[in-house]
């Protein structure tokens, strides 16, 4: 099929081809193009299903009404549902999202930022990995407007949007302990990021306010390992472990390993154990028993992020960082 050129529309409305580039580019009237003729290049525009190049439309604003997103693992049902989320959104304002995946890997990231650069993306959302710090401060020495999501650096002056972890954490736990639970594991991964230690951090001082945190009840897993070797440290952590009344996870991709060991040795939930996970997923709804969850406000982070990253590309000069928490919700099921 023919692409469409101003050319097109100049030749099929009878005028001029610098006219239809001025109406084209909102400039008709700034120009003293009569009302009809605007009229009449629009509605010939609109027969042809005239769509201006994106490239022609960057060199001459600067803007490509595009955002990049880089998020962990957009497989991942909580990454893929704020993806989603944040497209609605970028969406009503008639921008664009490309979507990139790090695999929780530096190296990766950081091409991908370069890429988006590249690409003249006019803003970026980033949940960052772990050593991301400097790629972040570039995007700010360039003045690119960015807001973090998920997690952050604590240090760092850039707007983010996270959910209060430490408090999901203490919530969940101190639910547990009002239910009689005593022996309460948590299952954790080893990347060191905030929002992970910030959860532990809840954990541990809901059960320390208790006097009764047991660091050997603790889990850390390698982030990378496979969810087979998830499975096999799972079992093997219960098996020295045999006192643990409850489990929280700390992630959902862990409650699903979890849910997997626990089914392999025979434990019942409620009954033997009580499980909560972080995040809540799909599978988490259709288990028997449901599960409980630590669920992300998804929608609030989502469109907080967009209005942030408006604020900056609106005026670069002005715009206040700001560090946005937002209260996640206990829904509390049949696993408890």
């Amino acid at each position: 099929m023919k692409k469409i050129t101003i050319k097109d529309i100049a030749t099929e409305a009878q005028v001029s081809i610098s006219t239809v580039s001025f109406v084209i580019n909102g400039k008709g009237e700034k120009m003293g193009i009569s009302a009809a003729v605007i009229k009449k290049v629009q509605d010939v525009a609109d027969k042809l299903n005239y769509r201006p190049s994106m490239i022609a439309t960057s060199l001459r604003t600067g803007k490509t009404r595009s955002i990049g997103l880089i998020v962990e693992d957009i497989s991942n049902q909580f990454f893929a549902d704020l993806a989603r989320v944040i497209e609605d959104e970028a969406k009503n304002i008639d921008y664009r999202v490309f979507y990139c995946s790090t695999g929780n890997d530096d190296g990766r990231s950081e091409e991908l930022i370069h890429s988006l650069l590249q690409a003249n993306v006019d803003g970026f959302i980033i949940t960052p990995t772990e050593n991301l710090e400097k790629s972040i401060d570039l995007l700010l020495k360039l003045e690119k407007p960015v807001v973090l999501i998920d997690r952050y650096f604590p240090g760092q002056k850039v707007s983010h949007v996270v959910m209060d972890n430490y408090d999901g954490a203490h919530s969940a736990t101190k639910f547990l302990l009002n239910k009689g639970y005593k022996n309460i594991a948590v299952f954790n991964n080893k990347s060191g990021m905030i929002q992970m230690k910030l959860r532990e951090d809840g954990y541990r001082d809901a059960l320390k306010e208790e006097g009764i945190y047991d660091e050997s009840l603790v889990l850390h897993m390698d982030y990378h390992s496979s969810e087979e070797n998830r499975i096999a440290a799972i079992l093997s952590f219960f098996k020295k472990n045999p006192k643990i009344d409850a489990v929280l996870f700390l992630a959902n991709y862990l409650g699903l390993a979890g849910l997997q060991a626990f089914r392999g040795m025979g434990i019942r939930i409620p009954e033997d154990i009580a499980v909560i996970s972080f995040d809540d997923h799909d599978s988490f709804k259709l288990h028997t028993p449901t599960i409980t969850v630590i669920a992300q406000p998804i929608e609030d982070i989502a469109v907080k992020s967009i209005q942030l990253l408006m604020s900056q590309m609106t005026d670069m000069k002005t715009f206040a960082v700001e560090k946005v928490l937002k209260k996640g919700s206990l829904i509390i099921r049949g696993s408890v």
